[in-house]
Formats: C-alpha cells, sequence, structure tokens
C-alpha cells in the first residue's frame, strides 16, 4: 500500500508534468492561431492589393516565414494530440502490457530522433547566423526564420518524453500526453 509520503512526491511531479503540458499547450495554441490568421489575413490583403495593380512587396517573404513557424509549432501539437503517424493497427493486435511497452520503446525512439534534430537544425541556425545572410524583401538576417525549428523539435521531444512518463506513471495505456489508447476505439465505435 502507498503511504502518504510516497503519494507526496507521486502527486508533485504529476502536478509538475501537468503543469509543463498546460504552459507548452498555450504557446502552441496560441502560436498556431495567430500565425494562422496571420497568413490568412496576409494572403488576402496581398490578393486585393494584386487586383488594383499593386502587391505588399514582403507578402511572399513573410507568408513563408508563417509556414514555417505554424510546421515546428503544428508538429509538437500533433505529437501532444496523439495525431503523429504511428502503427496502430500492429499496436491493436497487441495484449494492453505489450503495447504499453512498445508506446514507450517508440516514443523513446522518437523523443531521441527529435533531440537530435533540434541539436542539427540549431547547428543549422547557428551557420545561417555565422554567414549573416538577409532575406531578400524585408532585409532581415535570414537566421530569424529558422529560430522555431529546434524549439519545435525540441517540443516535441518533451512531448515525447510527457508520454513515456505518463505511460510509467499512469495504469492505462497512452499514445500520447493526451491521448489514450481505447479512446480511438470508442471513437471509432460511436462514429459509425
Amino acid at each position: 500500500m502507498i503511504t502518504e509520503e510516497q503519494q507526496a512526491p507521486r502527486s508533485l511531479f504529476k502536478t509538475l508534468i501537468h503543469g509543463i503540458g498546460v504552459i507548452i499547450n498555450w504557446f502552441e495554441v496560441g502560436s498556431l492561431v495567430f500565425c494562422i490568421t496571420a497568413l490568412s489575413i496576409l494572403l488576402i490583403v496581398n490578393f486585393v492589393a494584386r487586383e488594383v495593380h499593386t502587391s505588399i512587396y514582403f507578402a511572399e517573404e513573410l507568408s513563408e516565414f508563417l509556414m514555417i513557424f505554424t510546421t515546428f509549432v503544428g508538429l509538437s501539437y500533433g505529437v501532444r494530440r496523439g495525431r503523429h503517424i504511428r502503427m496502430g493497427a500492429f499496436l491493436e493486435l497487441m495484449s494492453p502490457k505489450l503495447e504499453k511497452v512498445f508506446i514507450i520503446i517508440i516514443s523513446l525512439v522518437s523523443a531521441a530522433v527529435m533531440f537530435y534534430m533540434t541539436y542539427a537544425s540549431y547547428e543549422y541556425l547557428i551557420n545561417s547566423y555565422q554567414r549573416a545572410h538577409h532575406t531578400p524583401a524585408l532585409r532581415l538576417p535570414a537566421w530569424i526564420f529558422y529560430v522555431i525549428t529546434p524549439v519545435g523539435f525540441g517540443l516535441a521531444g518533451i512531448q515525447f518524453l510527457r508520454t513515456i512518463l505518463k505511460n510509467l506513471t499512469e495504469s492505462d495505456t497512452w499514445i500520447s500526453p493526451e491521448q489514450q489508447s481505447e479512446y480511438e476505439e470508442e471513437e471509432l465505435i460511436s462514429g459509425e
């Protein structure tokens, strides 16, 4: 039986993990809403401007930046919500305990890949910074466009680590920090 002294650190740990998730969620959702809204407004305004024979000179450059930002923040969001590519049919054939073990192994490998990509994209960012290239239209340093790349990979790695911790601390099987394995089956059954 678990005593109160043993329960307190476990509760504090769960609270800390939940708090990290809330902060990351706030950043992801806020960033995605802002970027998609800004991209939509920019493209509509630029379309209207072209109809009156003028154009916003930096529209393409800024829309490219917004797409890069959306892609890499969306990577972390997709992992957190369990919307990444996985072998669901293969996992469903396993027993619940074996499924949990495989999810932990897959999450561990995926986290390692994400953290390696964080390092590689950081190196690319530093290389871009040292070359001091500027964007053609806005004349901004090109490295500014790449800052989100290591951040997005790093946040995705954190989400995979949160999946591992969730599976180690909970009795149920979790495919992501916020998505239980059984939920999909219920969703499929209710959607028929």
